[in-house]
């Protein structure tokens, strides 16, 4: 009997230090759906091996499976398999007011023409898993070449993106109004070495800015592949989910400007000493 009293006693006192949870965690925790009800939730795939984290999830690399096991209110199990989940390209859709996603304009300098472009990638907002920008761009330019020249055909990824930008390791979350380093990885898929400055255009950004200069001269980056690795630094100024965007890259030679699409999403967190 006495075993029985502490035992008991045992699980009073976990009970009285166990944390209370509320209604609402109690009842996400029960998986419950009711008729016409409809559950959404978010995955994070990562790529284990080293030579996958180099080279990055890729359009059409399988990314998994999901798979979902049920019980019915009379104690009928089963088990549903969605189809291979792919990773979707990272496409692009024309600006509002445009019907193209780059555009080209002309000026008389000394009665010398000189073209300057301007191409502005904008994602699709129907994409969220985006595949490594960097490595669908080199996929995009190693297909177009080995495909006969068809001036009819959509320009290639390639063509619209001839720099792309990419985060190393960027973070998932981020601190209200504490400052977060970031390394970026600018590389030139075009056939010419470019004189580049990297512009993180505050007007473009929202939730989450640059904190610090607003620009950096890259220097001559090498064609074909040709890189180099900078760090920038970001803060969060409201808290919420947010695109890190606003990031652009001018070739100061030619004046040709290429906007990058999103380079990743984050949540903004409060500190703890606000959040209690």
């Amino acid at each position: 009997n006495n075993n029985n009293n502490n035992n008991n006693n045992d699980k009073d006192n976990n009970n009285i230090n166990a944390p209370r949870r509320s209604a609402l965690d109690l009842y996400d925790s029960s998986g419950r759906l009711e008729p016409g009800d409809s559950h959404r939730y978010l995955f994070s795939v990562k790529a284990h091996s080293a030579a996958a984290s180099l080279r990055g999830i890729a359009y059409g690399d399988e990314l998994g499976q999901a798979v979902i096991t049920y019980r019915k209110a009379m104690g009928e199990s089963g088990t549903l398999y969605s189809s291979t989940v792919v990773c979707p390209p990272t496409s692009f859709r024309p600006i509002e007011g445009s019907t193209a996603a780059d555009t080209t304009t002309t000026t008389t300098t000394s009665d010398v023409p000189t073209s300057t472009s301007t191409t502005i990638a904008t994602p699709s907002k129907f994409v969220t898993h985006k595949s490594g920008l960097s490595v669908d761009v080199a996929a995009a330019s190693a297909q177009r070449s080995s495909l006969p020249a068809n001036p009819t055909a959509p320009r290639s990824l390639d063509e619209l993106l001839p720099i792309t930008i990419e985060p190393i390791d960027p973070p998932a979350t981020l601190l209200l109004s504490h400052p977060r380093k970031l390394t970026v990885l600018i590389v030139n898929h075009s056939d010419r070495a470019m004189n580049l400055q990297l512009q993180m255009r505050l007007s473009h950004m929202t939730g989450v800015v640059v904190c610090g200069s607003s620009f950096l001269t890259l220097g001559e980056v090498p064609p074909r592949g040709g890189s180099c690795a900078v760090e920038v630094r970001l803060v969060a100024l409201v808290a919420g989910l947010f695109e890190v965007k606003g990031f652009y890259v001018v070739d100061l030679t030619t004046g040709m400007e290429v906007g990058m699409p999103s380079l990743f999403e984050v949540f903004v967190e409060l500190p703890e000493e606000m959040g209690e």
